[in-house]
């Protein structure tokens, strides 16, 4: 197949034209040879901290085969650039499972070294606790590391680099750039071990990618976070591990079918909830903020993408738990998926969907941890669910149980912006007055 301009030189040549293939396909295997071996830029040297550099980095995450206009999937693209292949991923089973583990394929590459994030699915009840393994298992073989480093410093007959194991074990890795060096640094030491035929040296062989700071996402579903998994959630988010959680929030229970779960907002209509939902969604992010030392953000990708990237980037870089909750538009929504940005747009402006980041770490500066990432509500509730057939099958079967649910809907999210309002002006960070004693 030919495709190419129509000419009215040649009005006998349409747009598509079906020819033989062997003439074209020598050549376009060496155009794409080509383009394959166009290697990324170097990760040190491409300042992300905007929406514009990000989108230098290499993707690793890439032609999934979820539903055409997913709004899960491009948190988890970005989410590949921005952490690379130091990625360790644990994926509650969901959606994301699926088109993430869709043997014999999947859409989780690899760079030019061969090397890519480590992914692996666990059950819908225990995936939290199967992410905290994960950091266990890092923090213990990283000890292994430094404590076998220390011994080969202390041996005078280590034909070893000292002052390269005193700059594997001192530097921070905060920067992409640190990182990147560590990266070098740990392969200059598996070059020097390999020469040294010792227990230890293999043993050291063994851990020293360890050296490099791992970064550790568990992610799921409203499904997972909100109901099935809530309490392994919980219980991760208070043990203080440094782990991060992406919750891609669909707002239904979207692989089995569109049930509802308690993410499911008032007023829609899903499976189990087939006159409207008579319950307000579930608040995980105050939950968390309540803990106190969790960095909590919940964003939008069609609404702030800038946002989206600066929460995921001080997520990572929080020394203890972190959860993104992030909106996902799904064709269990009922809308147009083409649209499916727009849409996000809209929850933003009529309040459903609020933005914010909540960083701990700011109150030792004396400053607010709360932000509020957005301005109130330009639009009212119904405007946004005006677009959504979960919303509109209610106004047609039952309307005025629709118009109550929307009404009552509306005073929520009144509400909740006057309380996200109130803790993004209190002064010194003071957000849960319940943990927190006032200070005279």
């Amino acid at each position: 197949m030919v495709i190419e301009p129509a000419r009215e030189t040649q009005p006998e040549r349409k747009a598509i034209n079906m020819e033989l293939k062997a003439p074209y396909l020598e050549q376009e295997k060496r155009s794409l040879e080509f383009f394959e071996s166009i290697d990324y830029n170097e990760r040190g040297r491409i300042d992300f901290s905007n929406v514009r550099g990000a989108q230098f980095l290499q993707p690793l995450f890439e032609f999934s085969g979820a539903c055409s206009g997913c709004g899960e999937t491009p948190y988890l693209k970005l989410m590949s650039q921005l952490f690379g292949d130091r990625l360790m991923i644990a994926n509650a089973t969901g959606c994301s499972s699926i088109y993430g583990g869709n043997l014999p394929t999947t859409p989780w590459s690899k760079n030019k070294d061969g090397r890519g994030p480590a992914w692996a699915n666990s059950l819908f009840e225990d995936n939290a606790e199967f992410g905290f393994g994960f950091r266990l298992a890092a923090v213990k073989q990283h000890e292994m590391a430094e404590q076998l480093l220390v011994e080969f410093k202390q041996n005078p007959d280590a034909n070893i680099d000292l002052s390269l194991i005193e700059e594997l074990l001192t530097v921070e890795q905060k920067t992409e750039t640190e990182i990147q060096q560590q990266i070098a640094r740990v392969e200059i030491l598996k070059e020097q071990l390999s020469k040294i035929d010792s227990e230890s040296a293999r043993n050291l062989i063994s851990v020293a990618d360890q050296l490099i700071r791992r970064s550790i996402w568990i992610v799921g579903g409203d499904g997972w976070a909100y109901d099935i998994g809530s309490s392994g959630l919980d219980h991760v988010l208070a043990s203080g591990a440094d782990v991060n959680v992406l919750v891609m929030d669909t707002e239904v229970y979207s692989n089995t079918g569109g049930q509802m779960s308690k993410s499911t907002p008032l007023g829609a209509v899903a499976k189990f909830a087939t006159a409207g939902k008579h319950a307000v969604k579930k608040d995980v992010a105050m939950q968390a903020i309540s803990y106190n030392n969790v960095y909590v953000a919940r964003v939008a990708l069609g609404a702030d993408p800038q946002q989206v990237l600066l929460a995921m980037r001080e997520a990572e870089a929080y020394p203890g738990p972190s959860i993104i909750i992030a909106y996902s538009h799904c064709i269990a929504h009922g809308i147009d998926m083409e649209a499916g940005l727009k849409q996000q747009q809209l929850a933003v402006k009529s309040g459903h969907w609020p933005l914010f980041r909540y960083n701990p770490s700011l109150r030792d500066s004396g400053e607010n941890a709360f932000s509020l990432d957005t301005l109130r509500p330009t639009i009212t509730l119904q405007d946004y669910r005006s677009n959504e057939a979960r919303f509109q099958i209610l106004h047609r079967s039952h309307p005025e149980i629709a118009v109550e649910l929307t009404n009552q809907a509306q005073k929520v999210v009144e509400r909740k912006w006057q309380l996200y309002e109130e803790l993004a002006t209190r002064k010194q960070g003071t957000v849960a007055p319940h943990l927190e004693l006032a200070k005279e």
